[in-house]
């Protein structure tokens, strides 16, 4: 449960350190005094969508920081563990929300992302809006709200897992059919594309073939040149090689005066056996060369091809290898096609049998749940003013025998208002105060089946009164004997049946405005009730009666 929410500069709360206990726990002031604000704080630590508009104005950041006792809790002690921020028995939600409306979230002081303060937050709170009984007209929100009842959490996640697998492999299966009937021409056309590619001997590497031709188109230049150099290395009379001779004769004779030119002669006599050896090498390169005019044709007319190739699969003459692996992947795809769609459609079958024994016995479920569910919530409009309502839980099949998320039920609630009058749907019957108690009696009974450990109602008891608002509070009593129970209300027959009292009280002492809370004791909390009782001026009658409602409430 939550034990501990602080505030800092957020909107009209400058500083909040708030206590909050086990049971039920309501929060009342003027209006305007700043109770929408906490809701919004705890909003806002639980992951809703954050603005700069909620920074207090002389502040730099808005900060709210959520404590919870994880006894209560184990879905939430399972999510920490699993993702690895488990902290011992408690739990930590820190928001920041800072003026350029950027936000930061943690927990147990480890920065998460807003999905993940999302999905622990499921586990933690449930938060009830002033606005749920509009909700309830949608015909979603009536199916979750009938499946929660009759717990078919896990049979619902089996279907939905089912449908998934059944729409993944009727949509390939229908492609792969779609495919079929063009799949002669493509096969054709591939097997002509993959005999262009075979003929071209991709084994070769397109730069070789270019190196090749361009030896064979140059060699005349080659051979011309070649020889040239070789007469200027060793055949001429003037060659490098006689002048090395002539040098290196000249030298070793002088050496024989200064020994230090002997390392002189050794250098050139190592240069005069290269260069002899260079000649001959060269010589031999040249002798070996011979024209070749019908392999360069040949290979002239192969690099046209393999460029035509390159343009036509729009890539470079290098990834034509890759071109040809595709289309052969390809072709082997489509010859093995029919196996395919024979394997896929035995899924598809498989999979719509499996799709349709969980339906069914999901749709059983719901019918058993429904029948227990319209009884509990009729009884309980009757106690709630409606003396002659009747709430139904109608549920029918689909037309479609197609798989559909959710199973194959229509779901709708009915009501009718008024004996001898058949059924309508909510929104063509109910008025709305007659719609929020039909809402309230609905969240009150389903969240018996819930796990959630804290419950949070934002004026659910608005267009009620009287006897009726005394029921309310005594059945959001009733809900907090095994969970905590906050509810925001102007009711005084609600607030005098609630464990704890909270007051939020505006302050205009500064130049910006302030709210704060406080718990009340005592006559305190008298007080406030006569004041919700009486309005501005309290009389020792309007006190009485706020003590006697305490009294009969604390029985």
């Amino acid at each position: 449960m939550l034990v501990n929410l602080t505030i800092n500069d957020l909107a009209v709360v400058k500083s909040l350190d708030l206590e909050l206990a086990k049971g039920m726990s309501v929060l009342t002031g003027e209006t305007g005094a700043g109770k929408s604000i906490l809701l919004t704080a705890l909003g806002l630590a639980l992951g809703d969508r954050a603005d700069s508009g909620y920074v207090r104005p002389d502040a730099k950041r808005a900060e709210i920081n959520l404590e919870f006792d994880l006894a209560d809790a184990p879905k939430a002690q399972q999510w920490l563990a699993d993702n690895e921020l488990d902290d011992g028995t408690h739990c930590l939600v820190r928001r920041i929300v800072s003026q350029d409306g950027r936000s930061k979230a943690y927990i147990n002081n480890r920065p998460v992302t807003l999905q993940a303060l999302q999905a622990l937050s499921g586990t933690l709170v449930e938060i009830h809006g002033q606005h749920a009984h509009l909700t309830l007209l949608n015909p979603d929100e009536q199916r979750r709200l009938l499946d929660t009842y009759a717990k078919n959490h896990d049979l619902l996640e089996q279907v939905n897992a089912c449908y998934k697998r059944w729409q993944q492999t009727h949509k390939e299966l229908s492609q792969l059919l779609k495919a079929s009937k063009d799949q002669t021409a493509r096969e054709d056309l591939l097997r002509y594309q993959i005999d262009e590619l075979q003929q071209l001997d991709l084994s070769h590497n397109y730069a070789e073939i270019l190196e090749e031709h361009s030896k064979l188109a140059n060699l005349g230049q080659i051979l011309s040149s070649g020889q040239a150099q070789v007469d200027n290395l060793y055949e001429n009379d003037g060659s490098v090689s006689s002048l090395l001779t002539t040098c290196l004769r000249e030298l070793t004779d002088l050496a024989r005066y200064a020994p230090e030119l002997t390392e002189v002669c050794s250098l050139l006599s190592e240069a005069h056996i290269q260069t002899d050896e260079a000649a001959l090498q060269l010589r031999r390169f040249l002798e070996s060369q011979q024209a070749d005019p019908l392999r360069l044709d040949q290979l002239e007319t192969h690099i046209g091809i393999i460029q035509n190739l390159s343009r036509k699969h729009h890539v470079l003459p290098d990834e034509l290898p890759e071109v040809f692996a595709q289309l052969t992947q390809e072709l082997h795809g489509l010859t093995h096609s029919s196996e395919r769609s024979e394997a896929l459609s035995l899924a598809s079958e498989q999979c719509l049998a499996d799709y349709h024994g969980l339906a069914a016995q999901l749709s059983a479920q719901r019918i058993s749940a429904a029948t227990r569910l319209q009884g509990h919530i009729s009884a309980m409009i009757k106690e709630l003013g409606m003396p002659q309502g009747e709430f139904l839980v109608a549920i029918t099949a689909l037309e479609s025998d197609a798989p559909k998320l959710n199973g194959n039920d229509k779901i709708e609630f009915l009501v009718s208002a008024n004996p001898g009058l058949p059924p309508k749907p909510l929104a063509k019957v109910a008025s709305g105060g007659e719609l929020s108690r039909i809402s309230l009696a609905i969240q009150v009974t389903t969240s018996h089946d819930k796990t959630t450990p804290t419950m949070i109602f934002d004026e659910v008891d608005s267009g009620i009164g009287g006897g009726i608002a005394e029921i309310v509070g005594q059945k959001l009593r009733a809900l907090s004997t095994d969970r905590q129970v906050l509810c925001v209300t102007h009711l005084p027959q609600v607030a005098a049946q609630a464990h704890w009292h909270l007051y939020v009280q505006k302050n205009h002492q500064t130049d910006i405005t302030s709210s704060n809370v406080r718990l009340l004791v005592d006559d305190e909390r008298t007080e406030e009730i006569a004041r919700m009782l009486g309005g501005v001026n309290i009389t020792a009658n309007t006190l009485a009666h706020a003590q006697e409602m305490l009294g009969l409430a604390a029985i």
